[in-house]
């Protein structure tokens, strides 16, 4: 649920009311989501997360989600490698999404010490909207900045028309592999994105929700490949879907 955490407990309350058996997880606010997961506990709702964590991983029997440190980490090492002498950069990450702040630890993690300089970092919410509203804003503020990392494709997107507004030839970075972010990337607009892939996220769970009823022993955590998405590669994995 997307919406206050008192509706939320409600949902979760008429969801047990109708006899639910298991629950999977992928929350917008790992904090804000756990009244609803003590609901869940104390009915004995087994619980299992995929591609956001929330704060207390211990509610969970196990979770899939993608390695967001990497996704973050290859977007660092493509723009060294595009900006061997480092410059002004812009984050516009997402605090309260776990995943989004996983990623900004590994792309910043990844430029550590190579001259770059984090002059606006800003909550985005995880949203286009809001990645176009304080993109337009550090941009303003930091008209010389060389790059943007969005702590996801939407905030990217909005970071990418905020740029091209400004008349910005900043590099862009997104992180997903959304299909709307590697069109732009084929045609030279975005820069890049860490890629995962919803796909094997999903049936991943799935799998692993089947083999626990089966009484199987599953692993606490399943973390999926994520790699970049660049101009060199984006052919490979086309525009018109999900990899």
């Amino acid at each position: 649920p997307q919406n206050s955490n008192e509706k939320q407990v409600s949902q979760i309350e008429d969801l047990i009311s109708r006899g639910i058996t298991a629950m999977f997880v992928n929350p917008v606010d790992r904090e804000g989501i756990i009244p609803a997961l003590d609901k869940l506990k104390e009915a004995d709702i087994p619980m299992f997360g995929f591609d956001t964590e929330v704060a207390d991983m211990s509610y969970l029997v196990s979770y899939a989600g993608s390695d967001n440190y990497n996704a973050g980490y290859v977007c660092g090492l493509d723009l060294i490698e595009k900006c061997p002498d480092g410059g002004p950069i812009i984050v516009l990450d997402s605090p309260t999404m776990q995943s989004v702040v996983d990623r900004t630890d590994g792309f910043l993690a990844a430029i550590e010490g190579k001259g770059f300089e984090v002059v606006s970092k800003i909550d985005c919410m995880g949203n286009q909207e809001q990645g176009n509203l304080n993109g337009t804003d550090a941009l303003t503020a930091n008209p010389d900045a060389i790059a943007i990392f969005g702590g996801n494709d939407p905030t990217a997107l909005g970071a990418y028309a905020a740029a091209e507004a400004a008349g910005s030839d900043a590099l862009i970075y997104g992180v997903d592999g959304s299909p709307d972010v590697k069109a732009l990337v084929a045609e030279g607009g975005i820069t890049g994105t860490g890629a995962q892939s919803p796909i094997n996220i999903g049936k991943t769970i799935a799998e692993v929700y089947y083999q626990w009823k089966a009484g199987e022993e599953v692993e606490e955590r399943y973390p999926i490949e994520t790699f970049m998405i660049n101009a060199d590669n984006v052919a490979e994995y086309g525009t018109d879907g999900w990899q």
